[in-house]
């Protein structure tokens, strides 16, 4: 079994903030040679607490609106 592993250190200048890693996570299953298999993305931060596996229109703005109740 082949593994990769590659670190993405991003940094959010405000107290919340929404990235869009997708083409990083892409270049590094490029990188990584492997042709089939699965990709585990994972924030190993306590303080990056949330993820959204879909990047709809308009998803940004409803989850800011939710959160700030």
């Amino acid at each position: 079994m082949k593994s990769y592993r590659k670190v993405l250190t991003v940094n959010i200048p405000s107290r919340r903030g929404f990235m869009n890693i997708t083409p990083q996570v892409a270049q590094a299953a490029r990188e990584s040679g492997v042709q089939e298999g699965l990709v585990l993305a994972n924030a190993m931060n306590i303080t990056a607490s949330g993820c959204i596996n879909d990047d709809e229109r308009g998803l940004r703005s409803y989850y800011d609106r939710w959160l700030d109740k």
